[in-house]
């Protein structure tokens, strides 16, 4: 494995294995920031022009820069899009990421540096159009760009959607219309603030259609409820208008004519619009159509809409001017969190009047000569080759941007590296504070959860050991039942058996004594006849047996008799007995079922009061955690506002110290400019001199001539004095005028200097109050949220416990539904029992049972 390829073979799959110094040549840069450079370059394989994107991940913050690059390589992957950018590979090099992608030329930016006036409205809607259809594939596989109001104002108001896109949309159609964004020339901290509490910003001239007016209007759209999505702005007038085919065809000409017309440095710069022409050849007018024909809106594509739903930092392949501190502005706010205040875009600037960072590239025209295969090859013209061949020769390669203005573009960043640290550690503390709200909220969701989770045991091993005892009391209700069945039988047995002997007893008692009634009834008929000698034995002997049959017959009856009885009287008692253990049965039963009752009445009003208290507990974790939450944000937003009062303090310093710096260098000039115009007032003097000499040397020959030579000493002498006393009032004139102009002209400098030391302390106030209104509404805000989320955590918790109350309400009716019918069933079920009971004994005789019959007891 080639040194530098990472060991996770996932991410390692990312990347492509080769060494992209020996595939990618003739780099020039074309664009610098805090990032890195982006790079003009020729795949020497397929000799395809590219754009790579050198970005370090060594040095400070290296994890976050890789994780960065990692999740943009991802998303680009999953580009696929005819107005996108087209992603080429990744390469690893020495701790730098080579980031390939395709080549476009004639940014936005280009055509307003070119023309210097506005675009027309028709080429504004054919680029919008084009603009509109990439954004509307990135929106519909839920990645976004991202800035807008919202975006800025994140952390207070939450989340946000595709339709920040439409916002930075607008803006660019304001900067295509009116060559700047709003609040072009307003600092970019104070930018961001403005955005957060003013009102959007419409188009100014009224030259423009009340389409496009009404277009921009429904792009900025302040609250983005009401801002259309890509997909509803694809349907507006505005773009949907008809529109002549070449419009976009004939801007690139008209722009290749205005470079063609530039002096010489600006044709330098300007260079990388003709430079495809240069190597390709000018389209000819069937190629131009069926170009146009084929995808017209093509030529507006390559919106840089990188960036997604998870907050991947944007690349712009794009090579327009860019200013090192607004890029190190736009790295500070490249954050994907809820306090996200804007993307961070490498080639942009700031957009000033939205307080957001708006891309002059967001919109690229491309050109197609030499962009399809499919298109026949066209030969240069003679010239043409020349002119390349000039080119190549004397400098294989220019871009927008000259050796020298790059290389004072990188001077400039140096020079801005106090600025760009400052908004990197303003950076670093936002990312820092989203760290800790996020690590906070995890904790105290984790802090919850296991609260939940504890109350959830804690109801659950009640309800498990109100149902263990539940049955342990069944179980030991079933075995005294059982116990008091088992008793009651044996009692009923040997109650029976009682009454058995009893009545064995009496039997014998009642034989007994018939025995001996019979015996005695025997000898007194003995003794009856032996007294009658009349009667003959054998009559006798009938009489006595008949006598005896008699009794013997009687006897039986008699025993027969009770027999019956004893016998009616073991079924009536042992009836009696029986309806008896049934009643008692029944009260055992009766008893039973309200021990149940009670039971189960004492178990769920334990439940109840543990939910109360479950109830209680929750509501004041729940407060405890929002109190917890709030005032970490409250700490964390006034540690932001603190460091943002610092930063523009530091920069209301740095800027005074540019501005002191300025009036001392042009202190230090204004005697280099003082004794040049010094210098042009004394050669007006002595050209004036030289006059007067003349002068005098003419008059002096002419009154030598006229006078008599007596007289031309008193005449030469006057005539010296003449001119003498005239240098004298030349040299005084001189003087006054070498001191008039050196008042005055430190005068003007001290006048100039203290206007432009009044204007900045009015635009440094004007912006301090801009922070101050901007941190209290945010502080206003907060607290409005705080309010919010403490109103709604009552109402939630206030419904929690009337929920809870009712529900307790409707167990606790529920239970005593149970209760009663239970108890109604038992009871009407024991009354049937003895009811039946007491028919069976009825039609068995024994009607005077009921009359035994014990009163039951009312347990309803």
């Amino acid at each position: 494995m080639r040194k530098g390829v990472p060991k996770d073979p996932e991410i390692a799959d990312l990347f492509y294995k080769d060494d992209p110094e020996e595939i990618f040549v003739g780099l020039h840069e074309i664009g610098h920031g805090s990032f890195g450079a982006v790079y003009f370059a020729t795949n020497s394989h397929t000799n395809e022009v590219v754009a790579v994107k050198k970005m370090s991940y060594s040095g400070k913050q290296t994890n976050e820069k890789w994780q960065d690059i990692i999740k943009e390589v991802k998303f680009l992957q999953q580009l696929k899009h005819p107005n996108t950018i087209e992603y080429k590979g990744c390469y690893l090099k020495e701790h730098t990421a080579w980031l390939v992608m395709e080549y476009c030329l004639g940014s936005a930016s280009d055509l307003l540096e070119v023309h210097k006036k506005p675009l027309q409205e028709v080429e504004i809607a054919a680029i919008t159009h084009g603009a509109l259809q990439g954004l509307a594939y990135l929106h519909s596989h839920c990645k976004i760009h991202r800035m807008a109001p919202e975006v800025i104002l994140a952390m207070d108001e939450g989340q946000y959607d595709g339709k920040v896109d439409v916002w930075s949309l607008g803006i660019t159609c304001i900067e295509l219309a009116e060559r700047k964004p709003p609040l072009f020339n307003m600092n970019a901290m104070s930018a961001l603030y403005h955005i957060a509490q003013n009102d959007s910003p419409t188009l100014q001239s009224n030259e423009w259609s009340d389409s496009f007016r009404g277009f921009v209007d429904y792009c900025l759209q302040k609250i983005p409820q009401e801002r259309p999505s890509s997909t509803d702005l694809l349907r507006h007038d505005f773009v949907r208008r008809d529109r002549p085919p070449r419009v976009l065809i004939d801007l690139i000409q008209r722009t290749k004519d205005a470079v063609r017309e530039l002096d010489n440095l600006q044709y330098r710069k300007m260079k990388k619009i003709l430079f495809q022409e240069t190597r390709n050849g000018p389209l000819t007018e069937s190629q131009e159509e069926e170009e146009d024909s084929e995808h017209g809106s093509n030529l507006s594509r390559k919106m840089d809409s990188l960036g997604s739903n998870h907050s991947i930092p944007s690349m712009s392949v794009s090579t327009g001017s860019q200013s090192s501190s607004v890029s190190s502005m736009q790295e500070v706010l490249d954050e994907s969190s809820p306090e996200l205040v804007m993307m961070h875009s490498d080639e942009s600037t700031i957009n000033s009047t939205s307080s957001v960072v708006h891309k002059k590239d967001h919109v690229f025209i491309r050109d197609e000569v030499g962009h399809r295969d499919r298109r026949p090859e066209v030969r240069p013209t003679q010239s043409v080759q020349n002119q390349a061949l000039h080119y190549r020769n004397r400098e294989r390669f220019a871009t927008i941007k000259s050796a020298s203005l790059v290389t004072r573009q990188i001077h400039e960043h140096e020079q801005e590296n106090e600025l760009r640290e400052q908004m990197s550690g303003y950076k670093r503390m936002r990312r820092q504070h989203q760290k800790q709200l996020i690590a906070l909220e995890n904790k105290l969701k984790a802090e919850m959860d296991e609260h939940r989770l504890k109350l959830q045991k804690e109801v659950e091993t009640h309800a498990n050991n109100s149902s263990i005892e539940l049955e342990k009391l069944a179980k030991k209700q079933v075995a005294v039942m059982e116990k008091e069945a088992k008793a009651a039988a044996a009692d009923e047995k040997k109650f029976q058996q009682q009454i058995l002997a009893q009545q064995k007893k009496d039997l014998a008692t009642f034989l007994e004594s018939q025995k001996k009634q019979y015996k005695l009834c025997k000898e007194k008929i003995k003794e009856e006849m032996n007294e009658d000698h009349s009667t003959p034995k054998k009559e006798k002997q009938e009489r006595i047996s008949k006598h005896k049959e008699n009794l013997q017959h009687t006897q039986a009856e008699e025993e027969a008799h009770l027999l019956s009885q004893q016998r009616l009287y073991y079924d009536k008692n042992c009836r009696f007995f029986k309806r008896k253990t049934m009643i008692k049965r029944h009260e055992m039963e009766q008893q039973n079922i309200r021990e149940e009752l009670n039971k189960k009445r004492t178990q769920k009003e334990m439940e109840h009061a543990m939910l109360i208290r479950h109830d209680e507990s929750t509501r004041e974790l729940e407060y405890r955690q929002l109190h917890t939450l709030q005032k970490l944000r409250m700490d964390l937003i006034r540690l932001q506002h603190q460091t943002e009062l610092e930063n523009q303090l530091e920069y209301n310093k740095r800027r005074e110290r540019e501005l002191h710096r300025k009036h001392f260098m042009e202190l230090r000039q204004q005697p280099k400019n003082l004794k040049a115009m010094e210098m042009q007032i004394k050669k007006q003097f002595q050209d004036t001199c030289k006059v007067q000499t003349k002068q005098y040397k003419a008059l002096k020959n002419h009154q030598l001539e006229v006078t008599p030579k007596s007289e031309h000493k008193t005449i030469l002498k006057s005539l010296k004095d003449e001119q003498t006393r005239k240098l004298a009032i030349l040299a005084e004139q001189y003087e006054q005028s070498i001191n008039e102009m050196m008042a005055s002209q430190a005068l003007r400098l001290d006048e100039a200097q203290e206007a432009e030391c009044q204007a900045l302390r009015l635009q440094l106030q004007q912006e301090m109050e801009l922070l101050n209104a901007y941190q209290s509404k945010i502080k206003m805000q907060t607290e409005a949220q705080h309010e919010r989320e403490l109103q709604k955590l009552e109402q939630r918790v206030s419904l929690r416990r009337a929920h809870l109350e009712q529900k307790i309400e409707e167990e606790l009716a529920a239970l005593q539904k149970e209760r009663s019918e239970r108890i109604k069933f038992l009871l009407e079920r024991q009354e049937r029992e003895i009811e039946t009971f007491d028919m069976e004994s009825l039609r068995m005789g024994f009607g005077n049972l009921v009359t035994l019959e014990y009163p039951k007891e009312d347990y309803r």
